[in-house]
């Protein structure tokens, strides 16, 4: 299978290009040429995400069966991607996120209502308010991951590749994602923490914390689905199928939901420091 890659020379996309090449899938790449990367073995294309309709004949020469997009960051940006490769591939797939849950939303005080039913699968309730991150906290953002844009929410983009007629689309819900080349240290005030020597650590949440602060304090008993980058790789191209039987969603959860509490002292033992966790 020939498989393109929108976005492949970040903190993920590396690993989807080798997972596919021991696959034997011919891949080629679309990015902008900023990134060095150790890719070996694939076609460049080289453009930039914003102008995709420019470089619709280097598409079609390359002809793939599926299409990968891992930087969609809006509605508009979606659209755009299903006209330029309807006739062009056979299959979309575009990469969303969990924040799309309106568990996430009741997390962080954006949407009201009460908790939601665990666990969080392919049919739980999807926020009712669009466009949920504050304009500060969407700068911050953008300054990590140059390709958000203003108008960021992966519900318009599931919509919209979703709603396609003319181009099968599936779609494919991040839980967090951590491993070595994290732009987030997701754990690095644990394992800073465990460095320094301390004997405990104790984290708590505040009263009435919310989306406007990008490292929430967490409280023991909260519970996330984590996936280590290299093992999400492959679950991408496990989801990968033909024809009308392909679900049009997944949610990636992982193997466990561990909490906080019982998540710390693996960070821990797997990164050779002893610390009690609390």
């Amino acid at each position: 299978m020939k498989v393109l890659i929108i976005g492949a020379t970040g903190f993920i996309g590396p690993h989807v290009v080798r997972e596919l090449q021991r696959l034997g899938h011919a891949v080629a790449v679309f990015h902008r040429g900023a990134n060095s990367t150790s890719l070996s073995g694939v076609e460049s294309i080289i453009g930039d995400r914003r102008n995709l309709n420019q470089h619709e004949e280097a598409f079609r020469r390359f002809a793939p069966d599926l299409v990968i997009d891992m930087i969609l960051s809006s509605g508009p940006q979606a659209e755009t991607l299903m006209q330029v490769f309807r006739g062009v591939a056979r299959r979309a797939v575009a990469i969303s996120s969990m924040d799309v849950y309106r568990a996430f939303g009741i997390f962080h005080s954006t949407e009201p209502g009460p908790l939601q039913p665990l666990p969080v699968t392919e049919e739980s309730a999807i926020r009712q308010n669009l466009h949920p991150y504050p304009a500060e906290v969407l700068k911050r953002v953008q300054s990590v991951f140059g390709w958000v844009d203003d108008a960021y929410d992966k519900i318009p983009v599931e919509r919209a590749v979703l709603g396609n007629a003319e181009l099968p689309a599936t779609v494919l819900r991040l839980p967090m994602v951590y491993g070595p080349g994290d732009p987030l240290h997701r754990f690095f005030p644990v394992l800073k923490r465990m460095r320094d020597g301390r004997k405990k650590i104790v984290r708590t949440m505040l009263p009435g914390k919310s989306i406007t602060s990008l490292k929430s304090r967490l409280s023991p008993s909260w519970s996330g689905r984590r996936k280590l980058r290299e093992k999400w790789a492959g679950a991408v191209t496990s989801s990968f199928c033909r024809g009308n039987a392909c679900p049009n969603t997944f949610s990636f959860r992982g193997t466990s939901s561990n909490t906080e509490q019982r998540a710390r002292p693996k960070f821990g033992r797997n990164s050779v420091f002893t610390s009690e966790c609390r």
